[in-house]
């Protein structure tokens, strides 16, 4: 069981440590090719973040494990919003001010009922499902990267999002953060579900638990530390798109998988229980975000509502799990 733990911790540190240098190294291969500021920062600095999440649900419905990859992409989410949005407003309170990310929430509030229905109907998550929500990633990047080109000049975020880029390294370094980060990500992947699946074994618990919690908790360590780092910079608007954008791609890209490497039948507890939890907290999002007379900021206290929310889940997952234990 030590060994278990340990290797969960070990794979968790190695996970974060590998999405940071797989993030500087891929977006500085692009940009030496001369791919523009803004596009290296909506797909391939995104798509890093969502790295983690992307492997160990990769991983997990390889081995059979549904349960934990479906867990994973629906717990990050929550995580995203609860856990990380809220520790950053009671930190410092967050201001939504880019018009461009105003347009994207109700995109996301629209994605996350589209994949709910997708699977509420016959709680079942098959090929064709997993292939529409990719469908919905190519449209969703095709229109992000159109309207952030238009903007660029005129809207927050995208400056800020230009601006933020890891710094560019010298080619043979680029490279060598971009293999050290992708090998990296494999393994500490691996680690991550071996651990994850054997602890849930262990104590007799499903790994859909083990992945809403722990594994959608350390998955999740990536998009802490940039939103964290975001708004100490004043990057307020930064903030709430690492936010969205994570979102969209665990729907889009992290939840398909299970459908695409092991159809098969979706958990009564996720479409009854976990999925709403998920829209709720988008709901809540949203409305933060748009505010009053439509100046959004998400104080203090609603910071710390969404925590107290998010620790309230978490308690309530974890004693339904003591429960069928």
């Amino acid at each position: 069981m030590w060994g278990n733990l340990v290797g969960l911790l070990t794979g968790l540190l190695i996970l974060v440590f590998s999405a940071d240098r797989f993030i500087s190294g891929s977006a500085s291969i692009a940009r030496n090719f001369g791919v523009s500021q803004l596009l290296v920062g909506l797909t391939i600095v995104g798509f890093g973040t969502s790295a983690p999440e992307i492997l160990v649900s990769g991983f997990a419905s390889w081995q059979g494990n549904s349960g934990l990859a479906i867990g994973n992409a629906l717990g990050s989410n929550i995580a995203n919003i609860g856990l990380i949005l809220g520790c950053t407003a009671v930190i410092a309170p967050v201001a939504v001010q880019s018009k461009m990310l105003k347009r994207e929430l109700p995109i996301l509030m629209a994605t996350c009922i589209a994949c709910y229905l997708l699977v509420a109907d016959n709680y079942y998550l098959g090929v064709a499902d997993a292939l529409a929500m990719l469908a919905g990633l190519l449209i969703f990047l095709f229109w992000l990267i159109h309207t952030a080109t238009l903007e660029k000049r005129r809207d927050p975020y995208s400056r800020e999002l230009a601006s933020d880029l890891p710094e560019i390294l010298p080619k043979l370094q680029a490279w060598l953060y971009f293999s050290i980060g992708l090998i990296g990500l494999l393994l500490s992947s691996r680690l991550l579900v071996w651990s994850a699946v054997n602890i849930a074994n262990h104590f007799g618990i499903s790994d859909l638990v083990i992945g809403l919690t722990i594994v959608a908790l350390g998955t999740s360590l990536p998009e802490l530390a940039a939103t964290l780092s975001s708004v100490l910079k004043k990057e307020d608007d930064l903030a709430i798109g690492n936010i969205i954008g994570s979102n969209m791609y665990n729907l889009l890209a992290v939840f398909p998988l299970p459908g695409l490497i092991a159809p098969g039948g979706v958990l009564d507890s996720v479409v009854d229980r976990d999925f709403p939890v998920m829209l709720a907290f988008t709901g809540v999002l949203f409305i933060l975000a748009y505010g009053r007379m439509n100046q959004g900021k998400i104080c203090r206290l609603e910071g710390g509502a969404l925590l107290l929310a998010y620790i309230g889940y978490q308690w309530f997952v974890y004693q339904k799990a003591l429960e069928f234990a």
